[in-house]
């Protein structure tokens, strides 16, 4: 346990300026209170005066101005608006904390002290608003667990244990996951596919569980990439994916399936979907977006700084990858209408 430190009240700053003015010195000053010497010292180097001296009453306030234990975002509002305006587009506390050090701009603040700082105001303010500023909108940390239970027999199946042992180590771009996320429970839905490397995400919305609009996007999409950027697929045992051969068949792309019931198998579009979650809550109608809305959100994940890639951007790691005349389908990144 660490020793606890008084601070010195007004009282015993009044006789340290009485006795230096006596011509005590800085150990019977000490002494004399019952203080570390180092203490006294302290005291008459950070709370004097450059022209008038040690004064007691000015050291007493200057003392207590330096007595700061609010949040840092709370006394520079240069900061908070800047982390906030981040906040608002989507980004995590981690991910702003990150851009701000990657940046080297000052001040900065820790994604911890930005956690601290929003649950303070719901405590503060008793407004839950607040925690919308958050990636999953949630009061109290944690994740709840999930699980899937379809299975289904999928013609040409190949396991994700037959998947090249190079593919878990994401030292080569061009793997890529899929899953089919539900606004609903019935309806249309939003076909996902993220580059296992680059983080990079590609959005569709499908008129609902059916294979054949899926295969047609998964093909209009892998299609228009560079061998290079196109070498395997992993998804799950959804009734979706039934026709994932046609990959094989016609861009000679390998495809790979989850192992029942264990979807975080293909733990980067899990996670894609999860920050998905942010825009599209469960429950959302499909009516209300459209497929163009999908594009804007698309835009602002890939250009959304990740930890994982040292705070730069999926976009800034994949396009370059990419030559713009050969991608012609759509792309799933428009200039952003903000």
């Amino acid at each position: 346990m660490g020793q606890r430190y008084n601070h010195l009240s007004l009282e015993e700053r009044c006789r340290i300026a009485f006795l230096q003015e006596a011509g005590f010195s800085i150990r019977q000053i000490a002494a004399s209170l019952g203080r570390e010497a180092s203490t006294i010292s302290r005291e008459l180097k950070r709370n004097k005066g450059s022209t008038v001296g040690y004064k007691p009453g000015w050291a007493d306030d200057q003392a207590w101005a330096r007595r700061w234990h609010g949040s840092k975002l709370e006394c520079q509002p240069d900061l908070q608006r800047h982390v906030l305006e981040h906040l608002a587009k989507g980004q995590s506390p981690e991910q702003v904390a990150g851009r701000l050090a990657l940046e080297k701009i000052t001040p900065r603040t820790s994604h911890e002290s930005i956690y601290r700082f929003i649950y303070a105001q719901i405590t503060r303010t008793n407004d839950y608003r607040w925690r919308l500023y958050l990636p999953r909108a949630k009061s109290k940390r944690g994740r709840v667990k999930k699980t899937r239970h379809s299975t289904h027999n999928i013609k040409n199946r190949v396991s994700i244990s037959q998947r090249p042992a190079h593919v878990e180590d994401r030292n080569e771009v061009g793997h890529w996951e899929a899953d089919l996320l539900h606004p609903s429970k019935s309806g249309a839905a939003v076909l996902v596919a993220t580059e296992r490397v680059t983080r990079f995400v590609l959005l569709a919305k499908q008129p609902g569980k059916h294979a054949e609009p899926v295969s047609v996007q998964l093909n209009q999409w892998f299609s228009a990439m560079p061998k290079s950027l196109r070498r395997s697929l992993t998804q799950d045992n959804g009734p979706e994916f039934a026709l994932h051969h046609r990959l094989n068949d016609r861009l000679a792309m390998p495809t790979y399936f989850c192992d029942p019931h264990k979807p975080w198998q293909k733990a980067t579009v899990e996670n894609t979907n999860g920050r998905l979650r942010r825009y599209i809550p469960r429950g959302t109608n499909p009516a209300s977006f459209s497929n163009d809305d999908l594009q804007l959100i698309a835009n602002r994940l890939n250009t959304t700084p990740r930890k994982k890639l040292g705070f730069r951007t999926p976009a800034e790691l994949f396009l370059p990858q990419l030559n713009p005349l050969h991608f012609k389908c759509e792309s799933t990144f428009p200039p952003a209408r903000e």
